[in-house]
């Protein structure tokens, strides 16, 4: 079972990313506050858990966080930062948007860039050790997957409604054979270099 939190006496919360891999989509974030009192057997890493469970920990979590928070960073501002920079970016806006304030910030990975001031510590996979990182992973995962799902109604071809715009097999091909959409990362490597010089971009 993970532990509520690193330091019991302050009000510490917890923040994590999602979607830092994918080829097309925001990157999101989410920072939540949880009570000390919070409890929930379930609760872990999003990636260990199905959607049925972690759409009903997101429920739990809204209904039962002090605050929480869950910001997208898009695809032109990635493309300036670099999805190292977004992704944390993405974590400070969440973080400030919380009330009240966090005393203490217990960060997801290895990477941050301290905000206001705000004592902060990074755990590598820490959303399978701390509950308010956990926290934060369910809803950075679930409100991501829920924004691929609806721009996957105008590009369907690229099957997000599956992949939410991770690299898969079927998601490169499509890319190859349609081109890559104004959601896409430029950036990225979309597909093999030797068909670099052949993608071509649509509206």
């Amino acid at each position: 079972m993970l532990e509520l939190k690193k330091n019991i006496n302050l009000l510490e919360c917890g923040t994590d990313e999602a979607g830092r891999g994918c080829l097309a989509g925001p990157v999101t974030a989410a920072a939540v506050l949880l009570p000390d009192d919070f409890h929930s057997d379930l609760l872990n890493d999003s990636k260990k858990l199905s959607e049925k469970h972690r759409n009903s920990l997101r429920e739990l979590i809204e209904k039962e966080a002090i605050s929480y928070k869950v910001t997208h960073v898009f695809m032109d501002e990635i493309e300036k930062l670099n999805i190292l920079n977004a992704s944390i970016t993405a974590m400070q806006r969440s973080i400030l948007e919380l009330n009240p304030k966090p005393e203490f910030i217990l960060v997801d990975g290895n990477k941050f860039k301290s905000v206001s001031d705000i004592p902060h510590e990074c755990i590598i996979k820490g959303d399978g050790k701390y509950m308010n990182i956990a926290a934060a992973s369910i809803l950075a995962k679930t409100y991501r997957d829920e924004y691929m799902k609806e721009i996957a109604n105008k590009y369907p071809m690229y099957q997000w409604t599956k992949n939410k715009g991770y690299p898969t097999k079927a998601h490169r091909e499509a890319i190859l054979e349609h081109g890559a959409s104004p959601y896409h990362r430029k950036s990225f490597k979309l597909v093999p270099d030797q068909y670099t010089l052949d993608l071509k971009f649509i509206d």
